[in-house]
């Protein structure tokens, strides 16, 4: 997006789209249009940036959050494995199965 002097002279404000994967550029107007054309569109774009930081604090203060809960499940996984196999169970292909006994004749 920005304003563009062409050789005859003159600015022109553009905008810059994707579509079908080919960037277009888009012609706006010149003077006071592009002006306030121009204006819409900073203000679109910070209120984008703004929305993402906000995204971006909320994402971590959860991952915060979520920190203690992971490892309370990791403790537990840990204690259940653990009694598993005090049991007489082990893993095979992530499935827990009782030991066989061998029995020698």
């Amino acid at each position: 997006m920005g304003w563009e002097t062409r050789e005859r002279g003159g600015t022109y404000y553009t905008r810059s789209r994707q579509e079908n994967g080919r960037v277009l550029r888009e012609y706006v107007g010149a003077g006071l249009i592009g002006e306030l054309s121009a204006e819409a569109d900073r203000i679109d774009r910070e209120r984008r940036e703004v929305e993402k930081l906000k995204e971006k604090q909320d994402f971590e203060r959860l991952a915060t959050l979520a920190a203690p809960i992971l490892e309370l499940s990791e403790a537990a996984d840990i204690l259940t494995r653990a009694h598993l196999i005090a049991a007489g169970y082990h893993c095979h292909k992530g499935e827990w199965r009782k030991v066989r006994e061998h029995y020698s004749t």
